[in-house]
């Protein structure tokens, strides 16, 4: 019976600050160790001191939890701070303060009251983490690497309590940078930036904080630019994105931040730098800051999301993996408190199929009349798809979110896995999906005692927007309930911290490493609670699957992404194991064995599940599976006698279509991918668009350009959204339109969809980039026109107003000349990619469809491999060996081909190019080696568990995973057998009592009939009398009773390895098989004397 899941997400704690005394040490005389702790204070006290063997002396201890009805807690290093501007001296890089207990305790009991509140404003010292101190070491090296004039730029990508904001600072310092800028696409995270300034830098240290930000507003050491002392010798400035880009010299519409354009930053630093950085409107503003330098901060865990931008020397990482064995490694003799100590560990539940396929995928193959397999393959996206608002699979839906709350290995199945699980975040791929999803949860008997949150956009809103409401509403629902599952389609997944998440299920079939891992660290964020009165630390954080082969394949991505020396794929396969071992000492993975229970993996098993759930599925498929072939497209480069041997494959329904011509038709590259020539699509689209259409769409854009003209500063911008509206309605009404003529059926609705948006987001991203120059330009006008005006008198103003008319008038028309001169290129463009787009999706058709037709004629091939197994096969067979076991003749007459052939599409080699004569090569590795040999494996495996059929527990045989082939091979079903020796007994009463009777199969192709006469000869009571040793009546049976003729080497191969193999313990001295096709001998009535000839 499977075992409940051992699920703990939280521990009851109670925050507490200490105070203690060494007595017999003489240098701690006067001083005070304090610290906080969430264990017991004693037992953290005797970790410090039971290594030296230290008396201590208990001075005081208390709650870490403000006395002012908040609730909220704290820790030692906010009480130290306040020590600190108290004039309490403090040992460096110690917890020991020059005070009595006494004084120290009365300090303790203000600061809860007050919560630190002093009017001193002196900074603390403080030390760096070995981690942090080397991301600082980093990075000024690659900077002193580089000129100033080269701005070169830096990525953090760090994990959340790396410890940004104190470890910039650090940099800024190390750098001696003056003039310092910090742009966030989050506001709210001004406090932590102002809170790190106040305590660890403060204004003795030469920088002054200046902000605006209503975060930081009103705050004692928060200046504005305006307040600034002239004496200042460095400052650090913070800004919000939004603020930025509605400044008029950013391109909004405030006049602010005139400065940020015109000073030289010696550093820039763009915190959260993988969110909001991707708009034209975010680059306009990045591109209009002047600086020497630039830091990005990135909360994202792996570096496969910056190795685009950033060369690997100017990324430091710190990773999941880094925090966590930072975690387990702090020494607790140490005196400070582990400061990773609150950051959950993360652990991988993964399920090998749904209980609710489970029973359709664990049958033998499916065989239709063509003897092709059905293409059944689990997918996430796919089981939970949508038609006309409900799931294509309503029943199976139903079934899998019952199977979560009764079957005891799922996370929801009993009361005490919900109470640890009260707050959940499922991701799915559809909005559809996710809203029919949240109307079965509502109605369900378990799950319709949660409150569902919907965090799936409409497309009304922007991405910003739907993330901030979405975030709202979590924010709100687990305020107000005990339990909730909020359903993503991508929404929440990045930017954004719901500490009460305890879990992720994942309902989407994600490739990505990146977005699968982002995905799943919603819920590793530290969490202390209050839940009835008593204090809880989220320590565990779980993500629940449901697909394995792709689960552990990004898990195995993800261990070794983060070495230099395995990410990319590189490595071998022991530095590869090497690193998964490692992280699954921090983020362990479990799955289910082959009985269904879940058991936690190894990193042997990581890797191999993938594969073997492969295997699975090609064995299950009778190796008609497209998993055992690789590099496809190598057909198009191939030489036409590849194309000629795999054209000889069958079973197939049509011809290769593979030409000499065919890889420039389909415009293939050196990689076999699409690359449509630039001259093609602009010949194409002349010929379909033509001066008419082009004309019409040119004129029609000039004109809304020209419109431009007449237009006020109120109401440019509804004009500037009616001149994107008209050349979309043009694209659509006239391009579009044209090319549907034009190609047809070839022009796909998806084409089409995808060809506006693309062509909208192009077109609009130049219009929207010269008009914020034009808006930015305009407003800088308006703001000097308003600075003259007011220092001019009355008489100059007319003078004054007509001079800055003219400024904004040649501004303006500056601006239409230059969208003026864009209209023929934006034109032509939009017309070349609509043509681009179409040959391409044309090309990639058919090249898929030809690729499709490759394979299926090489499952024409694979499907003969079960044969090959099950008559020559063992444990040594490999794809390399695999022509080593095999007669050529045998291996012709079933596949068509000659192992020569095979040889040449397996290893590849040279051959003479017909047209030039010329000595070429043909890679070859048409095969998976991996998946090959895995599946091969999986079916001797399978063959020997079958092999006994006498065990009528077996509901299949083995040849229930062997496809018929196009020749005489064609099995008979074992049901069949058993009828067809149900009427022989029926017919001939006592037949199977008689050791004298003898039984012929004159045809055999499995041996399933000889094997149900012999079973029923053996099990005969009678015979059991005659030959009560089960061998001896083996032997008699197999000696003296049954015969069988095969017509070919291969089928009387695999009729004796069946009939005669299952038992290994058994030994047959004698049996009456033999190679003779007996068909002619039928047709011309000699068989009679064959016979006597075959067997004497």
């Amino acid at each position: 019976m499977t075992k409940s899941l051992n699920i703990k997400t939280s521990q009851k704690i109670v925050p507490m600050c200490y105070a203690y005394t060494t007595p017999q040490i003489s240098d701690h005389d006067g001083w005070t160790k304090i610290g906080y702790t969430e264990q017991k204070v004693e037992d953290r006290i005797d970790q410090q001191t039971k290594t030296a063997n230290v008396k201590w002396v208990l001075g005081w201890k208390g709650t870490a939890i403000y006395d002012d009805g908040s609730g909220d807690t704290f820790r030692d290093h906010d009480f130290h701070a306040y020590l600190q501007k108290n004039n309490v001296e403090r040992k460096p890089d110690t917890e020991w303060f020059h005070i009595e207990p006494k004084p120290s305790h009365d300090l303790f009991v203000s600061f809860k009251s007050n919560r630190g509140i002093l009017k001193s404003n002196a900074a603390v010292g403080y030390s760096l983490r070995a981690e942090q101190t080397k991301a600082v070491e980093q990075t000024t090296g690659y900077f002193d690497s580089h000129s100033e004039d080269d701005a070169p730029e830096f990525l953090w990508n760090a994990k959340p309590r790396f410890g940004k904001t104190l470890t910039a600072y650090d940099l800024c310092k190390k750098l001696n940078a003056k003039k310092v800028l910090i742009v966030t696409n989050r506001p709210a995270i001004a406090n932590s930036w102002y809170d790190d300034y106040v305590k660890f830098l403060g204004t003795e240290s030469g920088y002054y904080f200046i902000s605006s930000v209503d975060a930081v507003q009103g705050k004692p050491f928060a200046v504005l630019r305006q307040n600034m002392p002239s004496d200042a010798k460095g400052y650090i400035e913070f800004v919000s994105l939004q603020d930025l880009k509605g400044s008029i010299y950013f391109g909004g519409n405030f006049d602010k931040l005139k400065h940020i354009g015109e000073l030289l930053w010696d550093l820039l630093i763009i915190d959260e730098a993988h969110e909001g950085v991707d708009t034209y409107k975010t680059d306009r503003a990045f591109d209009n800051i002047k600086r020497k330098r630039t830091l990005h901060l990135s909360g994202t865990p792996f570096k496969a999301l910056a190795n685009d931008k950033f060369e690997e020397k100017a990324i430091f990482n710190w990773t999941y993996a880094n925090e966590q064995e930072a975690k387990r490694n702090w020494d607790p003799a140490r005196e400070e408190e582990n400061p990773y100590a609150d950051l959950p560990r993360l652990s991988l539940y993964t399920y090998q199929m749904s209980e609710i396929v489970r029973e359709h995928v664990e049958q033998g193959a499916d065989f239709d009349d063509d003897g092709e397999n059905e293409n059944y393959a689990f997918d996430l996206n796919e089981f939970f798809a949508v038609s006309n608002g409900k799931f294509k699979y309503e029943d199976a839906v139903d079934k899998f979110l019952d199977a979560l709350t009764q079957q005891e290995k799922f996370p929801f199945s009993t009361p005490d896995l919900r109470d640890e699980l009260k707050h959940t975040f499922w991701l799915l791929n559809r909005v559809d999906s996710a809203k029919a999803l949240a109307e079965k949860l509502k109605a369900h008997p378990v799950f319709g005692d949660y409150e569902i949150v919907l965090a799936a956009g409409d497309g009304k809103l922007t991405e910003d927007e739907e993330t901030k409401k979405s975030f709202d509403k979590v924010v709100d629902a687990i305020k107000n309930n005990e339990k909730t599952i909020t359903l993503s389609v991508g929404q929440l997944t990045t930017g954004v911290t719901i500490p009460e998440w305890t879990a992720v299920l994942m309902l989407s079939n994600v490739k990505s490493p990146a977005l699968y891992m982002q995905a799943a660290f919603r819920a590793q964020n530290p969490c202390l609670f209050n839940f009835g009165g008593q204090f809880y630390r989220k320590e565990n954080a779980y993500v629940f699957d449901f697909d394995p082969a792709r689960t552990l394949d990004i898990f195995e991505q993800f261990a070794n992404d983060l070495s230099a020396d395995t990410a990319s794929g590189n490595g071998d396969t022991d530095a590869r194991k090497r690193h998964v071992r490692e992280l699954l000492n921090f983020f362990p993975v479990y799955g289910e064995d082959d009985d269904g229970e879940m058991i936690a993996l190894d990193a042997e098993k990581v890797l191999s599940i993938p594969r073997k759930i492969h295997a699975k599925e090609v064995v299950r498929r009778g190796f008609m599976s497209n998993f055992l072939f690789q590099n496809i497209g190598n057909i198009f480069s191939a030489p036409k006698a590849v194309v000629d041997i795999i054209k000889q494959f069958e079973p197939v329904k049509e011809p290769v279509p593979v030409t000499d011509e065919t890889k420039d038709d389909l415009a293939l590259n050196e990689d076999g991918e699409i690359e449509l020539p630039p001259a093609l699509a602009i010949g194409r689209a002349t010929e379909i668009f033509g001066d008419k259409i082009y004309g019409d769409v040119a004129d029609n854009l000039t004109a809304a350009v020209e419109n431009f003209k007449a237009q006020t500063p109120k109401t440019e911008d509804a004009a500037l959204e009616n001149l994107k509206n008209v050349f979309k309605s043009d694209v659509e009404k006239q391009l579009i339109s044209a090319a549907k003529e034009n190609y047809g059926k070839d022009m796909a609705k998806s084409t089409q969809n995808n060809v506006v948006r693309k062509i909208t987001a192009e077109t609009n991203k130049i219009i929207d980039r010269q008009y914020g120059n034009y808006k930015i330009e305009r407003n800088k006008i308006e703001r000097e026109r308003q600075k003259a005006l007011a220092a001019a008198p009355a008489a100059e103003r007319t003078e004054i107003n007509a001079d800055f008319d003219q400024r904004q008038r040649e501004n303006k028309a500056a601006l239409v000349a230059a969208w003026r001169d864009k209209v023929p290129e934006i034109v032509e463009k939009a017309g070349q990619t609509v043509v681009s787009a179409v040959e391409t999706d044309k090309r990639r058709r058919e090249k898929d469809e030809i690729e499709d037709s490759v394979r299926k004629h090489l499952r024409g091939f694979s499907r003969t491999i079960p044969s090959f197994l099950m008559a020559y096969g063992d444990e040594n067979t490999t794809l390399e060996t695999f022509d080593k076991i095999i007669p050529d003749d045998v291996f012709k007459e079933v596949t068509s081909i000659s192992l020569d052939q095979f040889r040449f599409l397996r290893d590849g080699g040279d051959y003479t190019d017909e047209e030039t004569g010329e000595t070429k090569h043909f890679n070859g590795h048409l095969f998976d080696p991996v998946v090959f040999n895995d599946s091969v494996k999986e079916f001797l495996t399978l063959k020997r568990k079958l092999a006994n059929y006498f065990d009528d527990t077996n509901a299949e045989d083995i040849f229930d995973y062997i496809p018929p082939q196009k020749n005489n091979q064609i099995f008979t079903p074992k049901k069949v057998v058993k009828e067809m020796v149900d009427l022989l007994e029926n017919e001939n009463a006592g037949c199977f009592d008689n050791p004298d009777h003898t039984f012929i199969d004159l045809y055999m192709k499995s041996g399933l009939y000889i094997t149900e006469i012999v079973k029923r000869l053996y099990n005969s009571e009678k015979m059991k009398e005659l030959y009560s040793n089960w061998n001896d009546r083996l032997n008699h049976i197999f000696a003296k009773q049954v015969f069988g003729l095969a017509p070919t080497e291969i089928i009387y191969r695999i009729a004796t390895a069946y009939i005669l193999g299952f038992d290994e313990n058994a030994v047959i001295s004698r049996h009456n098989f033999k190679l003779y096709d007996a068909l002619p001998a039928a047709r011309n009535g000699t068989l009679e004397q064959e016979l006597d000839k075959v067997f004497g």
